[in-house]
């Protein structure tokens, strides 16, 4: 009985955290700001639990009843939670507030747990036991959750199903314990009906999440969602209206297909175009493959070699009809290879020197991504390119964030690059900026290759000149240990956001 009564301990610990990365994770989906979110979210949790373990000296009589209720109430609160939230995101203008009220709901009755079967334990086992087998079942618990987390349960079931699924073992080590100390409840009718109630309830909600999450993001955006996948590293949401399909990375607009060609040809060709003989080239981030299609256009090319961190963001747009023949099928082409790694380490760790380098990562909005925009990086990818090579990155708008699009340029200033900033016009983002970093100066090409909708060399010669609005601040280089670029995106684009 005492080593069933262990192994509940771990599943209850393994539920709790999993509830708490399943808020956090959620949080930075919904809201962005990966270390913001966790950091908050890990600390109202925690701070809740300590309030939960304080409250259990007050629970006197009937221990094993009260830890059986305790259990029901952390499967169906835990269990319910991403599918609660998922569904107020679009409708509740108070949407922090519900987060941390159910954090604090769910961390406060785990806090619960531990206390009350340690006072159940304690008849049982000597205290120096209890206390380093408990706490070892707890600690041990949370490994295997915050492993299982990343690499098995986001990528195979999803947020919401997760929740439910820790859910349903809450309430099975309810059902369990209900079973071990039966002759410790006097009135077990009741709970166990409570319990069969609470697993009816959150397999119903296994059983129709699809639903449920096709309704939360139908809500979430103005188009009919038509594919919804949650991966080890995003959100992947894609959304049609007519013939416009556009793509949605943890919610943030990524292209949309009515104009992606003005955003991708100025930040292909102005680059490589530029170059003499542009043999090897290498894509960072673009794993929706559109920015090697441009490349691709280029006759000269001999090799693609694209990186990026997702293989289901690769996967889908080599494999799916309509977006493989949006993008060319240029992940499937003889002359491209497709490697999935991180870029920054992939760098480190290969010597190759290309002669272009098309820099294609979403926006700072984290401290993850702000890595990829830091001297660091700048100065690993310079060390990449071949003599006489030129890099095009991708550097949000120069209207919307303007500090953050020079202090990019400063960075890339800073981390050994001739820069040239220049801009374009994107009907579904607006002014869009853009950064050559060569080793020589650079000279706008006279010719593109044919078939552009888009950019001609009198058009191109025109990117690089900014008016007053959009003119150079004073900006200083966003470094690795402080990444104030991240800050800088946040308080800016927050401003366009709420209109101010």
């Amino acid at each position: 009985m005492t080593l069933a009564l262990y192994a509940s301990l771990f599943l209850v610990a393994t539920c709790g955290l999993v509830y708490e990365l399943v808020a956090g994770a959620l949080a930075s989906y919904l809201l962005g700001d990966t270390v913001l979110q966790f950091s908050t979210v890990i600390g109202a949790y925690l701070f809740a639990m300590g309030v939960g373990s304080w409250a259990s000296r007050y629970v006197g009589r009937g221990l094993v009843a009260r830890f059986v209720q305790i259990e029901i109430l952390v499967g169906l609160v835990g269990g319910f939670s991403s599918t609660l939230l998922f569904l107020a995101f679009a409708h509740v203008a108070g949407f922090r507030i519900l987060l941390y009220l159910i954090v604090f709901i769910v961390g406060a009755l785990v806090g619960l747990e531990i206390p009350l079967m340690m006072r159940i334990l304690r008849d049982r086992l000597e205290f120096k036991d209890l206390v380093s087998q408990v706490l070892t079942m707890d600690y041990l618990g949370a490994l295997i959750a915050s492993v299982l987390f990343p690499l098995v349960l986001v990528p195979r079931l999803g947020l919401l199903n997760t929740a439910l699924f820790f859910g349903l073992v809450n309430v099975g080590v309810a059902a369990a314990t209900l079973w071990l100390l039966r002759d410790e409840i006097p009135r077990k009718s009741g709970l166990g009906a409570s319990c069969a109630a609470a697993a009816l309830a959150l397999t119903l909600g296994l059983v129709f999440s699809s639903h449920i999450a096709a309704r939360a993001e139908g809500d979430m955006y103005a188009d009919e969602v038509i594919f919804a996948r949650t991966t080890r590293y995003q959100r992947l949401v894609l959304t049609r209206w007519k013939d416009d399909w556009r793509l949605f990375l943890n919610g943030s607009l990524q292209f949309s297909t009515m104009d992606e060609y003005r955003y991708h040809e100025a930040l292909v060709h102005p680059a490589l175009s530029a170059h003499r003989a542009p043999r090897a080239v290498l894509i960072l981030g673009g794993g929706d493959g559109l920015a090697a299609r441009e490349v691709l256009r280029d006759p000269r090319v001999g090799h693609v070699t694209l990186v990026d961190l997702d293989p289901e963001m690769t996967r889908l747009f080599s494999q799916h009809e309509m977006l493989s023949r949006l993008n060319g099928h240029a992940l499937t082409d003889a002359r491209t290879t497709v490697v999935n790694a991180d870029a920054f380490r992939w760098l480190e760790d290969n010597d190759r020197r290309f002669d272009v380098v098309i820099v294609d990562f979403p926006d700072p909005s984290n401290y993850a991504v702000g890595k990829l925009f830091t001297t660091a990086f700048y100065r690993l990818l310079r060390r990449r390119l071949a003599p006489g090579g030129v890099v095009s990155v991708q550097a949000t708008s120069p209207l919307f964030a303007r500090t953050t699009f020079w202090t990019v340029v400063a960075t890339m200033d800073a981390g050994g690059f001739q820069t040239s900033p220049y801009h374009a016009y994107v009907p579904s983002f607006g002014e869009w900026g853009f950064v050559i970093g060569a080793t020589a100066p650079y000279k706008v090409p006279e010719r593109f290759p044919s078939g552009l909708r888009y950019l001609t060399p009198e058009i191109a010669r025109g990117l690089f000149d900014f008016p007053a609005d959009m003119s150079r601040v004073p900006a200083e280089a966003n470094r690795l240990d402080t990444q104030i670029l991240v800050q800088q995106y946040e308080r800016e684009w927050a401003r366009i956001n709420h209109g101010g």
